[in-house]
């Protein structure tokens, strides 16, 4: 008995995996009518020193797509790092801007950090991640 539902299931799996993959496709097409660019995926502060304060990285995002685009939700991974960015849509052709503040108190040591965005093209949905890294130090 167990071979033949073994056997069911070898045959069931590959042929949903196909129809995942091929909505994943689908979606992808869709999001790639036109491009949503970052003018960079990683800011370097280089050395900070914990003393001076927060430092922040600016991101452009730029919408080359045909429909206007929301930045629907956007975070850090951690607490130390605050964004703020455009809240209304950005229109085909202009920019909004993500804004990355990242606190070094009480972080001394070499750091790296993510923020996630998604993006909202229509209905589908885009993920873009921006990272922002350095080593802070003990001010002298």
């Amino acid at each position: 008995m167990s071979g033949k539902i073994f056997f069911k299931y070898a045959l069931i799996i590959p042929i949903l995996m196909g129809f995942w993959a091929t909505a994943g496709a689908n979606i992808l097409s869709e999001a790639e009518e036109g491009k949503i660019t970052v003018d960079k995926t990683v800011h370097d502060f280089g050395t900070v020193k914990e003393d001076n304060g927060k430092v922040n990285a600016v991101f452009t995002i730029k919408n080359t797509t045909k429909s206007p685009i929301v930045l629907s939700e956007v975070r850090a991974s951690c607490g130390c790092t605050t964004p703020d960015w455009t809240k209304e849509p950005i229109a085909p052709e202009k920019t909004g801007k993500i804004t990355a503040t990242y606190n070094p108190k009480g972080n001394v040591g070499p750091f790296e950090k993510s923020v996630t965005i998604n993006v909202s093209v229509g209905d589908t949905i885009q993920t873009i991640v921006v990272k922002i890294k350095g080593t802070v130090t003990v001010a002298e």
